[in-house]
């Protein structure tokens, strides 16, 4: 079954882990092993690549460009300014950019180009490793827009979703770890973003910022990865409040497999996702919950964030790599799913979710 992840961190490991994804995760794996790489925990351990995702399946993904502003004395790893966060996301861009030119991904930024990426990977006559990965490319922390005129640069090379807050205090909005809101900066920020027809991703957002971005935003809304703090009690989590208001805008939520976003109590980049218990199923939980709040399979779907700065060490354990994700078929049946509620999960909400917040925009 066809399958969209709407959060891979791809540029990231690619540019600063110096990961080749068009190689197999085996690849990258040996090299890291071969190589003694230990500046990273999840050296050796990683999930994804491009090959991994054709066998899985993934034929779209929500792609990201990262990079942070930090303060001096900050407990967060960053750029010391705007301009040098931007350069790092220019980096990213050229990455994606040399893989579309290779053939190897295909960048989707309106409702004409999704149809017809989706009907390519539904066509079953072409073999997946003749398919370019589709991506949308996304934003996660706003840091790096120097100013909003940044915002307008890119749009043009084809940003089409913001997530304004990451960890910590930001430029435009403080997010994971922190109770502050959207700055006078992160207002406008989303103001612009309306106009523009842009997406909201409101994941990594405080309590407060959540509550402000709704308010303000009117455009299209969704989490790319997030989990529930009613499983396990975090700030990072959403709460059912926030679920259900979520919902009445009609936005999908992505479940990530980070494990401590999975079991309550398991500690990041300490833990053991085997002394926690944390399987391929506990997503299901999650996922559960969700829709026996909304009582509909509608809102819920995959937002992996495999290889966002861990690996294997902090994924659950019965996973190996991102091709596992078509296990997902068995483990919600097990749970009652039917046949339409795995497509709803698999592709279609977030299909149609993209659909809604293309169909009026003439791009």
């Amino acid at each position: 079954m066809l399958i969209i992840d709407a959060h891979l961190d791809m540029a990231m490991n690619a540019v600063e882990w110096n990961r080749d994804y068009t190689c197999t995760v085996q690849e990258l794996r040996e090299r890291e092993i071969e190589k003694n790489l230990t500046d990273k925990r999840d050296r050796g351990k990683g999930t994804v690549s491009l090959p991994e995702l054709r066998r899985g399946n993934v034929g779209l993904v929500v792609a990201t460009q990262l990079a942070r502003v930090t303060q001096r004395g900050s407990a967060f790893d960053g750029w010391y300014s705007p301009a040098q966060a931007w350069a790092m996301t220019q980096a990213q861009v050229a990455w994606y950019q040399a893989m579309v030119d290779l053939g190897e991904m295909a960048q989707i930024t309106n409702a004409t180009e999704l149809d017809t990426h989706i009907a390519l990977w539904e066509n079953t006559e072409v073999t997946n490793d003749k398919k370019p990965v589709g991506f949308i490319l996304s934003l996660e922390g706003a840091d790096s827009l120097v100013n909003l005129s940044y915002l307008e640069k890119a749009y043009a090379y084809g940003l089409r979703a913001i997530g304004p807050a990451w960890y910590g205090s930001g430029r435009y909005a403080s997010g994971t770890g922190t109770t502050d809101g959207l700055t006078a900066a992160g207002k406008d920020l989303l103001r612009e973003m309306d106009h523009l027809g842009m997406i909201l991703d409101a994941t990594h957002l405080t309590d407060k910022g959540f509550d402000e971005a709704l308010a303000l935003f009117k455009g299209p809304v969704w989490a790319s990865h997030h989990n529930c703090r009613a499983l396990v009690p975090h700030q990072r989590q959403l709460t059912d409040e926030q679920i259900l208001r979520l919902a009445e805008r009609g936005a999908v939520i992505g479940g990530a497999l980070d494990a401590w976003m999975m079991a309550p109590g398991f500690l990041q980049r300490q833990s053991d996702p085997k002394a926690f218990g944390v399987t391929m199923s506990k997503l299901v939980d999650h996922w559960d919950h969700i829709c026996q709040l909304t009582g509909n399979s509608l809102h819920v779907a995959f937002g992996t964030d495999l290889d966002g700065m861990f690996g294997r060490e902090q994924s659950p354990y019965d996973l190996d790599t991102i091709a596992d994700l078509q296990l997902y078929q068995d483990l919600l049946r097990q749970r009652g799913y039917g046949e339409d509620d795995l497509k709803n999960i698999f592709y279609q909400n977030w299909l149609r979710c993209l659909k809604q917040a293309w169909q009026n925009n003439i791009l």
